[in-house]
C-alpha cells in the first residue's frame, strides 16, 4: 500500500499504538474518557519562545484518519492487531473534542498546545501523526520566526526544498509563511496552501547559453525587464553591467549566492546606482540562517533566500514535544488526575486551561496553566485566552486561513518582551506559572 498526500492518514502512527489499542479493548478500558494534551517540557535549546505551526495540517490529517479496506489488509497481512480491534477499526471514526493553540501562537516550557478529550481508544490513535505534524512544523515556524525578526522589513523567500524530503518541504514552505515569510519556491505549496511562490533561474541556466549576455537576453525576453537576474556566475562586476545593459535601468533585481555577501552588496549597489538602476533590488541567498541575516542588517540588501538553515529547523529540527495523558475516568465514572513521574520526564496532571498574563501595557509577563481550573487574574494584568476549539464532537470547527495564522504570528511576537528579540541563546523570555 501506498500512502499519499490525499488519502488515508491511519497508518503514518506507530505499531504500539494499536497494540496498546488491541489490549485497551480487551481489558474493557479502551473506553474510559480520557484527556491527552500535546505539549513541550522545553524549549529548543537557547531560544527564548516557540511558534506553533501544523494545526491546519493536523486538522486535515484527523479527518482522513480512517481505516479504509487497503489499510486494514496491511494490519491483518502483518499480524499487527487481532480481528475484534481490525473490526472496531472499521468503523473508527474521532468523535471527540479538541482544544489547542491557534496556529501562529506563541508557545513556552509546559504549554498545553492540543488537549484531546475523548475516549482512551480514540485519543491514543492520534499520538504520533499529531506529534509528527507538530514537532516538524513548530520547528520550521520556531526557525522562521527568528529568521524574520532578524531582516524586519526586508522579505524572506523559502528557498530549501531540494535540502529535505519532498513532502517535508511543501509542510516547510506552510509553517514558514505562518512566521512571516513572504513566498517559496515550492509549488505544492502554492496548489495545496496558497503560498505565494516565486522563481527566475539557476547557474544552469546561465551555464547552458554560450555567453553570460546570451542567457541574460532570453531571460528578459521572456520574464520581462522585472526579473532577477544571477549575477555571480562568472565576474559579479561584469554581469551587474550587462545585466543593466540587457534590461535598462528598470531591471528589478539581481541574486547574488556566493562569496562575501556583504561587501558584494555594496559593490553591487554603487554600481547599479551608477548604471541609474537605481530601483533595482539585491536579493542574497546562499546557506543564510538568522545570525547571517542579522549580520547583513547594515548592508543594501532588499531580500532573503533561504533554504537548508530553515527546513532543518535551524540546527533544531524537532520541537520534542510529547503527548501524554493527563486525565482519566475512573471507577466512578469521575475524572482523575495522572502523570509521568519519571526522572527529568515529568508530567503534570490534571486538564490544563492557558492564558497569556499581559502587563497594563499589554507586554506579556508570564504563561499561565489553570489545571481543571480558569486562572483568576492579578490586580494590574489581563489574562487573555490561548486555547481556541478546534474539534468538537468529532467536526473540525477551527479551520481559518494561513493569512489569519500569520496575523496572530504577528500580534503574538509583538507582545512578546522585547529580549524575545535577542537572537542570544538565553532562557524563554516569560515564565510558566501553573495556577493550580
Amino acid at each position: 500500500m501506498t500512502i499519499t498526500a490525499g488519502g488515508s492518514t491511519a497508518l503514518l502512527t506507530d505499531h504500539y499504538e494499536l497494540t496498546m489499542l488491541q489490549a485497551a479493548l480487551a481489558s474493557g478500558t479502551a473506553h474510559r474518557r480520557s484527556v491527552f494534551e500535546l505539549f513541550g517540557r522545553k524549549l529548543p535549546e537557547g531560544r527564548r519562545y516557540g511558534v506553533v505551526a501544523g494545526v491546519g495540517r493536523a486538522l486535515e490529517a484527523i479527518e482522513r484518519f480512517r481505516f479504509d479496506e487497503p489499510t486494514l489488509a496491511v494490519l491483518a497481512e502483518g499480524g499487527v492487531v487481532d480481528r475484534p480491534t481490525l473490526d472496531w477499526l472499521a468503523d473508527f471514526r474521532f468523535s471527540g473534542d479538541i482544544w489547542g493553540y491557534g496556529e501562529g501562537e506563541a508557545y513556552f516550557p509546559g504549554s498545553p498546545l492540543m488537549v484531546v478529550e475523548a475516549t482512551f481508544a480514540e485519543a491514543v490513535l492520534l499520538e504520533t501523526l499529531l506529534l509528527s505534524i507538530y514537532n516538524h512544523d513548530s520547528a520550521i515556524a520556531g526557525a522562521a520566526s527568528r529568521m524574520t525578526l532578524a531582516a524586519g522589513d526586508r522579505p524572506c523567500i523559502d528557498m530549501g526544498s531540494r535540502r529535505t524530503h519532498e513532502e517535508a518541504a511543501v509542510a516547510a514552505a506552510r509553517a514558514a509563511y505562518v512566521a512571516g515569510f513572504s513566498a517559496s519556491s515550492n509549488l505544492a505549496a502554492r496548489a495545496r496552501y496558497g503560498v505565494p511562490t516565486t522563481g527566475t533561474s539557476a547557474h544552469a541556466f546561465t551555464l547552458l547559453h554560450d555567453t553570460e549576455a546570451d542567457a541574460f537576453r532570453a531571460q528578459v525576453r521572456s520574464l520581462g525587464t522585472g526579473t532577477t537576474l544571477l549575477v555571480d556566475t562568472y565576474d559579479v562586476a561584469e554581469a551587474v553591467r550587462l545585466a543593466v545593459e540587457i534590461a535598462g535601468p528598470e531591471l528589478g533585481g539581481v541574486r547574488l549566492d556566493s562569496g562575501d555577501l556583504g561587501v558584494l552588496a555594496h559593490d553591487v549597489r554603487r554600481q547599479l546606482d551608477g548604471l541609474g538602476a537605481t530601483g533595482t533590488r539585491i536579493v542574497v541567498t546562499s546557506d543564510l540562517d538568522e545570525y547571517a541575516i542579522a549580520s547583513l542588517a547594515a548592508a543594501p540588501v532588499d531580500g532573503y533566500g533561504v533554504g537548508t538553515r530553515l527546513v532543518t529547523g535551524s540546527g533544531h529540527p524537532t520541537s520534542a514535544f510529547v503527548y501524554k495523558l493527563v486525565a482519566r475516568e475512573g471507577d466512578d465514572g469521575a475524572m482523575v488526575p495522572v502523570a509521568k513521574k519519571s526522572t527529568n520526564k515529568t508530567s503534570v496532571g490534571g486538564r490544563k486551561f492557558a492564558y497569556r498574563r499581559l502587563d497594563a501595557r499589554g507586554v506579556a509577563t508570564a504563561e499561565v496553566i489553570g489545571i481543571d481550573h480558569f486562572p483568576t487574574p492579578e490586580p494590574g494584568t489581563t489574562d487573555r485566552p490561548l486555547h481556541v476549539q478546534l474539534v468538537a464532537k468529532g467536526e473540525v470547527v477551527g479551520r481559518e486561513t494561513l493569512d489569519e495564522a500569520r496575523a496572530r504570528h504577528t500580534a503574538a511576537r509583538a507582545e512578546l518582551p522585547v529580549a524575545a528579540q535577542s537572537l542570544t541563546r538565553g532562557d524563554a523570555v516569560i515564565p510558566t506559572v501553573y495556577d493550580d
